[in-house]
């Protein structure tokens, strides 16, 4: 396993933050939109953090994308934090996008009681799909939209006149990707831009992790009729198939690599989730035994440089 983490902090993200900050005392309900393929690594620690204990409606957007029984467990995982409630649902049914505002007025009963509107904020990491469901719940296109990460630059505020107002945020990366895992999930599914990671190790990453998940579905896409060991064999495998050739009939893996990906994010190998909640819990005590041993590590180097220097003052 490659520790491949992402460090993606571009300026006007911290801007963004500075400016979330300033305004989230105000918001009464948040609204994080998370990729139904990766609930927790397109979950971004710093909303939580920022948000302290305000109410949260989680939304699991593009769930046509992803398995829909490990999102009821998603949605069920979730909701066992205080104050959230989950959703999934796809902007290709406006009906769904709709069932948000419903959550936010749950969560919220008070303003409404009183006659004020309910004044939420939507967040977010890149390319999660915010502006389409924001330009749904609005009726009309207000927010850009794009498939490039990082489309949004700047807060607005939109009243729904249905008693909500609607705060835009800038979708926003943490300083660094501690989970490696997690990295390499959010390059897959498209949420980084391309060159945050080596294209072909991503792709070698998510082909070994569909060959254990979903063996059925890369054979049916590939027409393989028994699936490699290696991921290098199975990428080799799927070039060959797809026509990915270099002069002399060797298999290009970058061209590989660019078919796998692009029919994972289209949709095309079908509905896929790259998480679940348990195998989450397993990485994160990985994560944090790594840190810990990265930390005695330090300390360890640290007291030998005070040895030889204590050594050469004698």
């Amino acid at each position: 396993m490659v520790n491949n983490t992402i460090q993606w902090f571009p300026g006007h993200m911290h801007k963004a933050r500075k400016e979330i900050e300033e305004v989230i005392p105000q918001v009464d309900v948040i609204i994080e939109v998370l990729d139904a393929r990766i609930p927790f690594s397109s979950e971004n620690p710093l909303i939580s953090h920022l948000r302290n204990d305000k109410p949260c409606v989680k939304v699991l957007n593009k769930r046509d994308l992803a398995d829909p029984e490990i999102t009821k467990l998603w949605i069920e995982h979730l909701e066992q934090e205080k104050g959230v409630k989950a959703i999934a649902i796809t902007t290709n049914n406006p009906n769904e996008v709709q069932q948000i505002t419903e959550l936010c007025r749950k969560l919220a009963p008070h303003r409404e009681e009183i006659g004020k509107n309910i004044r939420t904020m939507i967040m977010g990491i890149p390319n999660v799909g915010k502006s389409t469901i924001i330009n749904v719940l609005a009726g009309r296109t207000i927010a850009v939209t794009g498939n490039q990460p990082a489309v949004t630059r700047r807060q607005q505020r939109i009243n729904l006149q249905n008693g909500i107002v609607l705060s835009d945020t800038p979708g926003i990366l943490w300083p660094k990707v501690e989970n490696p895992h997690s990295g390499f999930r959010l390059a897959a599914t498209g949420a980084v831009k391309d060159t945050a990671m080596e294209y072909d190790e991503v792709a070698f990453y998510t082909v070994e992790y569909l060959a254990k998940q979903y063996p059925e579905k890369l054979s049916e896409r590939y027409q393989l009729e028994e699936l490699p060991d290696s991921d290098v064999e199975l990428m080799e495998a799927i070039g060959a198939k797809r026509g990915a050739l270099r002069a002399g009939g060797r298999v290009d893996l970058h061209k590989a690599s660019e078919i796998l990906l692009h029919e994972l994010r289209s949709g095309t190998l079908g509905q896929l989730t790259l998480e679940l909640p348990d195998m989450i819990t397993k990485e994160l005590v990985e994560v944090e035994l790594e840190a810990a041993r990265k930390a005695e590590e330090k300390a360890k180097k640290k007291e030998e440089r005070r040895k030889r220097y204590l050594k050469n003052k004698r």
